[in-house]
């Protein structure tokens, strides 16, 4: 018999070809901002085309969803390092959901368009750091001395994101999922369209596919 602390440990098992099993996760927010009842496992809709979202009813089914990418379209799992005179700043695309919070609110470090898009030394330490903890991916993340630091720790948490994925906050273990390079275990972002050519994790592409709640 298992210790209860292993037994309630929050997890998420992407399954291959269906949803998202969820598992002693007592938070969860809807995609208006309202809590929503939680059980021990819950199933997550993946494919993008259940009738009860957020929730799995078995359209994976029906519509054929596979967890398999297209390797010429997959965006390269690779981290990037970008060294500045206080903070090196980590990013790995492969992760990135593009949601946009650090190219919008630290445009002078994070210069899109440009080359290298990433310049450190362009705003103070404290200004990088709480743009990074923003950055719902974990795409982004930081070093100090030398020494990889982690972002500010919270509350376990899933949270549908509007016409978009799932935001996975705090510390849940990802279930049947190969861990890519410089992941953040505070926050990360799995696809719920079944769209992206990164899944689990989401890269966006809800965007491009017109992915709607309702």
């Amino acid at each position: 018999m298992k210790p209860a602390q292993q037994e309630s440990t929050p997890e998420i098992i992407c399954k291959e070809s269906g949803p998202y099993l969820v598992k002693n996760v007592d938070r969860m927010v809807g995609a208006s901002g309202e809590a929503l009842t939680t059980t021990p496992t819950m199933a997550l809709c993946r494919c993008g085309k259940s009738s009860n979202k957020p929730f799995c009813d078995g359209t994976h089914v029906k519509v054929g969803f596979t967890g398999e990418n297209d390797t010429q379209q997959r965006t390269e799992d690779r981290k990037d390092t970008y060294i500045g005179k206080e903070i090196t700043i980590h990013d790995n695309r492969g992760l990135c959901a593009h949601a946009g919070i650090c190219t919008e609110e630290l445009a002078s470090v994070f210069r899109m368009g440009t080359e290298p898009w990433i310049d450190p030394d362009q705003a103070s330490v404290e200004q990088i750091k709480a743009v990074i903890d923003k950055c719902p991916s974990g795409a982004l993340s930081f070093s100090i001395g030398g020494v990889d630091q982690q972002g500010r720790l919270q509350e376990t948490t899933v949270k549908v994101l509007p016409d978009g994925p799932y935001e996975i906050i705090g510390d849940l273990e990802l279930g049947e999922v190969t861990p890519l390079l410089g992941a953040s275990k505070n926050t990360r972002t799995l696809c719920r369209c079944g769209h992206s050519n990164n899944k689990p994790f989401c890269d966006g592409s809800h965007w491009s596919a017109g992915f709607k709640d309702a």
